[in-house]
Parts: structure tokens; sequence; C-alpha cells
């Protein structure tokens, strides 16, 4: 349960804020000392963090489940510090942690690996190919089937995962993922039409279609996104 230790954390950053900000900081104001108080709390704290990331990681590393959790409970922490507690970018960070080779190779292969099981079930659902706004003519004018808009939603979960990374080598690595995610949805789509191919006019079939124009239009659309 690392969320006991990241949230004890954030507790201390932010009960001690006040006292560093109006007792601290004055102090080494007047020493001409450029030193921020809060942020080297945060960052001394931090490093405590570190420490036991590096300490736990290994003993977590095959199960799934754990690490999986492990991973999901350190980006919602790292999203506080910067968001709420002002927490240096140029800082040491957990995502440095799971930058390292082992941890890395080993979210990417989980991610990737509950990614398909998501695709599994999104296009073996009922409302696969149904439109979630069909009685909404203003809001549906590309009749998108449910299954095309869960796996764009999912494909931009995976970014926001990602894209604290320290490195752009990694972040790459995290790309491909996503590009192998595009094309196996790609195979599946192309299963599923061939099925399809006797009612070309059909119900499913249009969906597919509709389908592929909207993936192809979000693609464009983040194209613009580095």
């Amino acid at each position: 349960k690392p969320e006991w230790y990241l949230t004890q954390v954030l507790m201390w950053i932010g009960n001690h804020s006040k006292f560093l900000d109006d007792k601290i900081q004055p102090i080494l104001d007047k020493a001409g000392s450029s030193v921020n108080a809060g942020l080297e709390f945060s960052r001394a704290l931090v490093m405590l963090i570190l420490e036991k990331l590096a300490a736990d990681i290994p003993c977590l590393l095959y199960d799934d489940t754990l690490f999986c959790h492990l991973v999901d409970e350190v980006l919602l922490f790292e999203r506080e510090l910067y968001s709420v507690h002002g927490y240096l970018s140029s800082f040491p960070s957990c995502m440095h942690i799971l930058s390292e080779e082992s941890c890395f190779q080993r979210w990417l292969t989980v991610e990737k690996k509950f990614a398909l099981q998501k695709m599994d079930s999104m296009l073996s659902s009922e409302a696969a190919w149904i439109s979630q706004y069909k009685d909404i003519t203003d809001v549906d004018e590309m009749k998108v089937p449910d299954c095309a808009e869960t796996f764009m939603t999912l494909l931009l979960v995976i970014t926001d995962r990602y894209k604290n990374l320290p490195t752009a080598s990694r972040k790459l690595q995290f790309l491909g993922l996503q590009k192998e995610l595009v094309d196996d949805f790609r195979i599946r789509l192309t299963q599923v039409m061939k099925e399809e191919t006797r009612a070309s006019l059909g119900f499913r079939y249009c969906a597919i279609l509709n389908a592929v124009n909207y993936i192809a239009t979000v693609l464009a659309d983040w194209a613009d996104n580095v």
C-alpha cells in the first residue's frame, strides 16, 4: 500500500508549508540566501520516497496487480506534488525511478497487457458498435461507435500517464506501444469487417467505417501535440 507513505508525505508538505513560509523563509531571505524553504523541505521528503521505492519495486516487479497499483499511486502523487505544492521539474522525482530499465520495461509490459484486455472487453461488449449519443443529432455528427471512442480514450489515458517521464527516449517507447495498439485495433476492425462484407450497407459495416473515420480524424488532431 504505497499510498500510505505517499499520502503521509503530501500531508507533511501541506501541514508545514505555512510554518516554513512564515517563520523559516524570512530568516533565509534576511541571510541573503536564495533557498526556498518549502521546496527544500519537499525535496528532502521526496528523496525518502525514492529510497523507499528503490527498495519496494524489486519485490513487486512480477506481481502485476501490486506493480500496477504502485505505478497508479506514484502517478497520482506526482500530479498533486506538482499541481498543488509547486514542486519543480528540475528536482528529483519518482518518474526517475520508474524510468530505470527493469522497472520501465515491466511498466511497458503491464501497460500493454491491460490495454489489450481493455480492447478485448470493448469489442466484445453488446454496445461496441452503437454510438453513445445516437439520439442527440447535434452531438453525434460522426456517429462514432462506442468501441472507437473507448479506444481513443484508452490512448489518451496512456499519454497522460507517461507525459511526465523525464526523457524523450522513454516517451518514444510509450509512443511505440500506442502505435502497436493502433495497429492491433486496425487488424481487429478488419477481421470484423470481413465478416460483414455481404452486408456492406448493414449497420455494423457502416459503424466500422465511422470508427475508422473518427480515429483518423482524432489522430490528425493530435499531430500537433509534440
